[in-house]
Order: structure tokens, then C-alpha cells, then sequence
């Protein structure tokens, strides 16, 4: 880095993970110039395009969010896809460091029979259509009266809980009009939600599991053979606040009456039921799963005993799984790109100076937001010391190569409709208008489904109204 000017830096994924990176090193106390690059039109990441809309606490992490991004000192760059619209070798000309924080974005993968069988959907596709993702279907099949999920996280309750939950409960969010419109002809009676573990062991968290119990019109069922706790289990219980809630929950859910479960709508809560196959002749018919027995630490064992359950539809909720950016180096068995504590390395096992890795796609989907904070001072910890040992360096010569106008430049030269935070503002406003027009009463906001339409709301250009 040359002492004329800042040094330049570009993130790759304007999630959660990108931005307190960016934050983080915008006040690290270097000279340093910060561009944000994500591939949608919008940012925000899974905060906008992986949390159910019945969530508004949440979402409310997009204020904290919007307010780093607001300030102007790191500057978005939307609707630009590195691999697509630009390649990584051409964005190491313009920034002297690059940082991916693209996040996870596909299911992890169930390896049982019968899970590419028409009926079996990845459970971040189904999130990804109710929180109206521009590039799934605009519609989904709802035609299942029994429908098994598979997963004991929240990202199962959230498929579960969206299956039961009438339509009209909804209207109050910001799901899409096409999304409202395709709940309304869902005809679930039944989700059967499996985890292969005790109560104990589940990821759900209390909150997420006492709102299950609230939704209208729909029962909560759990069964009392599904129950059992080992020492490990207990240990669990003792040494979690968390997990001794969600347990209280659940045994408070057992002591219902038969002839207090009077909703149109059920779901079932099954433990110790380790899925095997989804049966079906062309179609999802049925879920087999094996009971298990805890083994005294918290696992569990296969008993051999097998049991199959009728359903029309499966969901696999079982984690997210990132996906390669073309030029990084990627591990497909773990889902992440190698790294060091954010350091990105290459075939030989070498730092590949220059490239950094923060958030799910450098350590994996797990943990919240702040184990995100935590992970991307980790990486700007690393990125400063090489910036500070003069190891940081944008590929060319040319000065007026590297930066944010070379690189805006480029863009435009290859014909990108790139979007930027003033866009956004464009884009935020047009979707609380329409919620506040909205024909079923007043709403914080709707969102617009069509990226040709948010794109051009964006770029202030002229658009066909089409909303998705």
C-alpha cells in the first residue's frame, strides 16, 4: 500500500457478516476506503431473506444494520455477482484486499433414499419463497395434507409454524402479495416435525418454541413416549438456562388433554426418531424413521425399531450449506472456505494474501449474531496487521486502477446495473408505500419479489409496476 492514498478493501456479501466487518474496520484506525458488494439488489442478507416474516423482533437487527450502512463511510454496491458480473482476478486490480463474507445460502445435505423424490423440498427454498427471494418460483405447491420436517432447529419451527399458520395471521407482515396469495390455498392439516435426539438436545430456543404454542388455531402435540432424559441430558439441563426452558416447555405441552386439542390445524413434535428413507412410487408418500435411545452422553443409538409415517411433502431443515464463489477456494464436504482464522488459503495450505473469509462461509452455519461480531474482528484483527506489515497490495501498477471509481467504472463498462445505498432508500420507501396501500389495511411494508423491478426502483428508471 502506497502512502497516497487509502488503503482499498471490498467485501463480497452484504449480510450481517459483511457489514460488522465492514464496521469494524472502517474503525479500526486505519486509512482505509470500504466497498460492500451483494449480488441482490437489496441488503441485508438472511436478515431479509431467511427470517419469517412473523418475526419483527428480529428484523429489527436491519435498524442496527441500516444505521452502520447509513452513515456513507462504506459504500454498497448491489445487484453485482462476483463470479458473473465481475471475476475475482478483476477485483484484486482494483482493492488491495478482498473479503468474502457471502454467507450460507442452500440446505445442508440429508443423505437418506428418496430424498430427490418429487414432494421433498430444502427447507431454505421454502424460506427463501414466503420471504420472497427474486430468484425462486413465484409460486409453491401446497397441496399436502401431511408433511413431515426434518430438523430440530428453528429454521424448522419457522417452516412448521408458516405451513399451519393461516394466511389472514399474516397479513399484518410484509410477506409478498404472491406469497399471501399461495397460502391461501394451502391445505396442511398436519407437520410432523423429527429430531433424532432427546428434548434435551434440540437447537430450538425458548422463544422460538413458546411461540409455537401461540399461533391461532393451530395445536401444539408432543408424546410422552418421545421423552427421556440420560445424565448427559440432565447435565444439559443443569448447565443451560436455555435448554432447561425449552424442556419446561415441551413437558408442559405433555400434560395437554385430548379434548383441549380442538385446532384445525397440528403440530406434532416427534424425539428419537432418526429419519431413513422417504418412501413414495413417483411421489413423497410416507417418512420412515428408526427410534433411537440415548447412549447416557446425549447421543443416541439406532434400537431397530422402525416407523413410518404418512405424508405428502418433506422438508429438510437440517442447516444451511454454503456455496463456492468462483476463484475462492472451497470445501464442499464442510461447506466453508479454508481458511485460518479468516485468512483464505489456497491448495498448498498457503494465506493467500489479500483474501479473507468472515461469518457462515469461513467457520460454518452456526452460532448468531454475535458470534458474528466476534468472527469478524477475528478476520479485521489479521486484515489490519497485514495492511500495517505492508503485505496488501491491489494487482496493477496503475493507481488509478484501485478504488471505488476504477472499480464503478469497470461495472459500468461491462453494462452492470449495479444498485447503491441511495438506491436502496428508493427501494425501502417504495416498499413502506405500498404497505401502506396495501388492500387488506396498513402495513409496515411489502416487498417487491421482481428483481428487474427492484432494480430499476433502485436506478431511479422507469418500471412495469411488476411487484413478483
Amino acid at each position: 500500500m502506497t502512502s497516497s492514498r487509502p488503503l482499498s478493501v471490498a467485501l463480497v456479501g452484504a449480510g450481517p457478516a459483511g457489514i460488522y466487518a465492514a464496521d469494524i474496520l472502517s474503525k479500526s484506525g486505519l486509512d482505509v476506503s470500504i466497498d460492500l458488494f451483494e449480488r441482490m439488489p437489496a441488503p441485508f442478507g438472511l436478515v431479509r431473506y431467511g427470517v419469517a416474516p412473523d418475526h419483527p423482533r428480529i428484523k429489527q437487527i436491519i435498524v442496527a444494520l441500516y444505521k452502520i450502512l447509513q452513515r456513507g463511510d462504506i459504500r454498497l454496491v448491489g445487484n453485482v455477482e462476483v463470479g458473473k458480473d465481475i471475476s475475482l482476478e478483476e477485483m484484486q486490480k482494483h482493492y488491495d484486499a478482498v473479503i468474502i463474507s457471502t454467507g450460507s445460502d442452500r440446505d445442508a445435505p440429508l443423505n437418506i433414499p428418496g430424498v430427490d423424490l418429487p414432494g421433498s423440498y430444502g427447507g431454505s427454498e421454502f424460506v427463501s419463497w414466503y420471504d420472497g427471494h427474486p430468484d425462486v418460483p413465484r409460486t409453491w405447491p401446497l397441496d399436502a395434507e401431511q408433511v413431515a420436517v426434518v430438523g430440530v432447529g428453528n429454521v424448522a419451527l419457522d417452516v412448521a409454524r408458516m405451513l399451519t399458520k393461516h394466511p389472514e395471521d399474516l397479513l399484518p407482515t410484509e410477506i409478498p402479495d404472491n406469497v399471501a396469495e399461495g397460502l391461501r390455498s394451502n391445505k396442511v392439516t398436519d407437520v410432523h416435525v423429527f429430531g433424532r435426539r432427546g428434548p434435551a438436545q434440540v437447537k430450538f430456543t425458548p422463544l422460538e418454541l413458546r411461540e409455537l404454542g401461540q399461533v391461532p388455531d393451530v395445536d401444539v402435540i408432543v408424546y410422552d413416549e418421545d421423552f427421556d432424559f440420560d445424565e448427559g441430558s440432565e447435565e444439559a439441563i443443569r448447565a443451560s438456562n436455555q435448554t432447561k426452558q425449552v424442556v419446561k416447555t415441551l413437558i408442559d405441552w405433555t400434560l395437554k388433554e385430548e379434548e383441549d386439542l380442538t385446532a384445525s390445524r397440528r403440530i406434532h413434535l416427534h424425539f428419537l426418531h432418526r429419519p431413513v428413507e422417504i418412501l413414495g412410487d413417483g411421489q413423497v408418500e410416507a417418512l420412515r424413521t428408526e427410534r433411537t435411545e440415548l447412549t447416557g452422553d446425549g447421543n443416541v443409538r439406532g434400537t431397530g425399531e422402525y416407523v413410518e409415517t404418512p405424508v405428502q411433502a418433506v422438508y429438510r431443515a437440517v442447516g444451511y450449506f454454503s456455496s463456492p464463489v468462483p476463484g475462492v477456494p472451497f470445501d464442499e464436504v464442510r461447506g466453508v472456505i479454508p481458511n485460518i482464522e479468516g485468512r483464505i488459503l489456497g491448495a498448498d495450505g498457503e494465506w493467500m494474501p489479500g483474501l479473507y473469509a468472515t461469518g457462515w462461509v469461513k467457520r460454518g452455519p452456526v452460532g448468531l449474531i454475535g458470534s458474528t461480531k466476534s468472527d469478524a474482528r477475528q478476520t479485521i484483527g489479521h486484515l489490519v496487521a497485514d495492511a500495517e506489515a505492508d503485505l496488501l497490495r491491489a494487482r496493477t501498477d496503475d493507481a488509478d486502477q484501485v478504488g471505488h471509481d476504477a472499480m464503478l467504472a469497470a461495472l459500468e463498462s461491462a453494462g452492470v446495473r449495479y444498485t447503491t445505498w441511495e438506491g436502496w432508500e428508493l427501494l425501502d420507501a417504495f416498499e413502506h408505500e405500498l404497505g401502506a396501500q396495501a388492500a387488506d389495511g396498513p402495513r409496515d411494508r411489502v416487498k417487491v419479489v421482481d428483481r428487474n423491478t427492484m432494480t430499476a426502483i433502485s436506478r431511479g428508471e422507469e418500471h412495469d409496476g411488476r411487484l413478483y
